[in-house]
């Protein structure tokens, strides 16, 4: 049945493109070659932090208005929310170790992690699923690492209150490291039980 007084129907909730989640994650995805240009170019350290600080509330808001709010969640943002997250745990970490202030083996470990997995992708694709859920430790992690990379960055600067916040980075970033390798440990296990229960789909 159509709409009264020749209005098009609406889409599908699910197929939705202009939602909340889904212009909070574009425009965190914006915000990744500013923070670049911000931290690399003009060494505006305070406003470097300050973006990190925005797309990590961000991050977690777009989350909880598509879980909370009706017709928020869509196709667009189940894709979106966890590729800007891709983005940020690549780009943020290479940025800080070019800039000297974590070493260079942090995102050397982070790298590989994600390599490794990426690797199962067709293993995956190969028995129909395009990637496993996302697990709660794996999202803890994230949001340990994306908590622990500004506090570092903010901890650069020659007082008192700065090294508090570096320790208290340095403790994020660890805790977070130890829980994105032991995730990817997870799904690596979860890779090997579906390669082990489900059959190859036919071409």
């Amino acid at each position: 049945m159509t709409e009264a007084h020749g209005r098009a129907p609406s889409p599908p909730a699910r197929d939705r493109v202009l939602t909340v989640p889904n212009v909070l994650s574009a425009l965190r995805l914006l915000l990744v070659p500013v923070f670049l240009w911000l931290l690399l170019g003009v060494q505006a350290h305070g406003w470097a932090v300050a973006v990190l600080m925005f797309s990590g509330f961000s991050d977690w808001a777009d989350g909880k208005i598509a879980r909370l709010v009706d017709n928020q969640s869509s196709r667009l943002g189940e894709l979106l929310d966890p590729l800007v997250d891709r983005i940020y745990m690549i780009t943020v970490p290479i940025a800080l170790a070019i800039h000297g202030s974590v070493p260079w083996w942090i995102v050397v470990t982070l790298l590989a992690r994600d390599a490794v997995l990426a690797a199962t992708l067709p293993l995956l694709r190969a028995r129909g699923l395009t990637a496993l859920p996302v697990t709660y430790i794996g999202k803890a992690a994230t949001f340990a690492l994306m908590s622990g990379l500004p506090l570092i960055l903010l901890g650069q600067w020659d007082a008192t209150w700065s090294r508090v916040v570096l320790a208290v980075g340095w403790g994020f970033l660890i805790w977070g490291l130890a829980m994105y390798l032991w995730s990817g440990i997870l799904y690596l296990i979860q890779v090997a039980m579906v390669v082990r229960r489900l059959p190859k789909v036919p071409r």
